[in-house]
């Protein structure tokens, strides 16, 4: 049975209020501490004034504020239903036979409009601001490679056969690697060599590499100042692959992993970043079940600080859960489908769940 219209917007406004103002706070504070951070790293580049390191900080800050959405959710959904049990309007609610699941149903909704939003809207813009940051922080701090975690991986091939890429850094806005090395094998598959190189660039149809060394078991290690290795990938697919899957809007994501699959770059990244988003909706509705199953005792029965605790913990041990699915799909032990998937559907199942047994025994 649904809610009615009239106390449907009034739960609705609740729920709304203190997800956007949860959000709010932890953007400040995350665009505060950028920013502090920014700042002392000023001193080493003339180039970056208050005016360049605000900007900087407002770019980066939408992408990092991103991945705490779930936790808005969560806290937001805490704090309304607590601020409506505390006025006793929970109490009113249920005496005049309302339920625990119709007054959840605005809550839900609200939780299932902002991820949509939040998927269709606000990824696209953070995603954007990402790129537009990297290339400022590049022109203020003078740097000329991105910095990643974790090396660049290329797999390509070509009429001499097969040779894999590894590279420790990128060029912001070209196809070129740093710190290459190439394995190189033959098109039968077997080893043929290695190359190590200073940097290596992508142009139409072939890499080519700077003070490279190639090294091979049958032949004496040989310096080159320039050497090129044929490729069949093109410069626009490989800078590409350079940018982060977070910094690529949604609705470029599934063009983007298509172009990649046909170069034969390594999609599994893309593709769990693009699963988690579809995903996010039905994350942030199992955060309100989760709120709802610590948050419905009344006030005046105690035990306040031990409900947010609870809500806390369960929170934590969703987040714990969600992160650990994608270092298995981003590792290949499972599907991205699985990985983005599982703790959403299984944090739905356990909220609602913990909510029947509270409000139906």
């Amino acid at each position: 049975m649904l809610i009615g219209r009239t106390l449907g917007f009034y739960f609705s406004r609740q729920f709304l209020k203190t997800i956007f103002l949860v959000f709010a706070t932890v953007f400040t504070l995350v665009y505060t501490l950028d920013f502090v951070e920014l700042m002392r790293r000023a001193g080493e580049a003339p180039a970056a004034t208050p005016a360049v390191i605000a900007q900087l900080a407002l770019f980066r800050t939408p992408a990092i504020a991103e991945q705490v959405m779930p936790f808005a959710v969560l806290f937001g959904s805490m704090a309304a239903l607590l601020q409506l049990s505390r006025k006793l309007e929970l109490v009113v609610a249920r005496a005049a036979g309302i339920s625990a699941w119709q007054f959840l149903q605005p809550g839900l909704l609200i939780a299932l409009l902002i991820g949509i939003l939040s998927v269709t809207v606000y990824n696209p813009v953070s995603a954007t601001l990402k790129q537009r940051a990297s290339t400022l922080e590049t022109q203020t701090f003078s740097k000329v490679t991105q910095a990643r975690e974790k090396p660049i991986w290329i797999r390509q091939r070509s009429q001499d056969g097969q040779a894999i890429l590894r590279g420790a850094g990128s060029a912001t806005d070209s196809p070129t690697l740093y710190g290459v090395t190439v394995y190189a094998f033959d098109p039968a598959g077997v080893f043929t060599h290695r190359v190590e190189a200073k940097e290596a660039t992508l142009h139409e149809g072939f890499w080519e590499l700077k003070d490279a060394r190639i090294l091979s078991a049958t032949e004496e290690p040989q310096s080159h100042e320039r050497y090129l290795i044929a490729s069949n990938l093109q410069p626009s697919q490989v800078r590409q692959s350079f940018i982060e899957p977070d910094a690529v809007p949604f609705w470029d994501l599934k063009n983007t992993i298509e172009r990649m699959a046909q170069a034969d770059i390594n999609v599994t990244a893309y593709q769990l970043h693009y699963d988690l988003l579809l995903a996010r909706p039905l994350l942030f509705i199992a955060m309100v079940f989760v709120a709802a199953s610590v948050s419905l005792r009344f006030f005046r029965f105690g035990g306040v600080a031990m409900m947010v605790l609870g809500g806390v913990a369960a929170g934590f041990m969703l987040y714990v859960a969600t992160e650990l699915m994608a270092e298995l799909g981003a590792a290949g032990i499972i599907s991205s489908l699985v990985a983005a998937w599982f703790p959403a559907v299984v944090g739905s199942l356990l909220g609602t769940l913990a909510l029947l047994h509270q409000e139906d025994g």
